[in-house]
């Protein structure tokens, strides 16, 4: 489409560091490199819970309905 991917929980095999919903965070590949940058509909510790997980778990893991992506791809911009 052009428009790009939203990252959803599903796709995510590690959260490392601390972070709050809005931040910048850095996304990168299993080498370590950077292939994205965005803002993160989570903080870090929800979005631990969800690394892996289906979007349709995420009010189960959380406890409320939240966002469907970790990052929605207009917050979204690959390297």
């Amino acid at each position: 489409t052009g428009r790009g991917s939203s990252l959803l929980p599903v796709g995510v095999k590690h959260v490392s560091g601390s972070f709050h919903r809005g931040d910048l965070v850095s996304c990168v590949d299993l080498s370590g490199r950077e292939i994205a940058r965005g803002l993160v509909n989570y903080n870090a510790d929800e979005a631990r819970r969800l690394a892996g997980q289906p979007s349709s778990e995420i009010t189960t893991l959380l406890g409320y309905h939240g966002d469907e992506e970790l990052i929605h791809r207009d917050n979204l911009v690959l390297s």
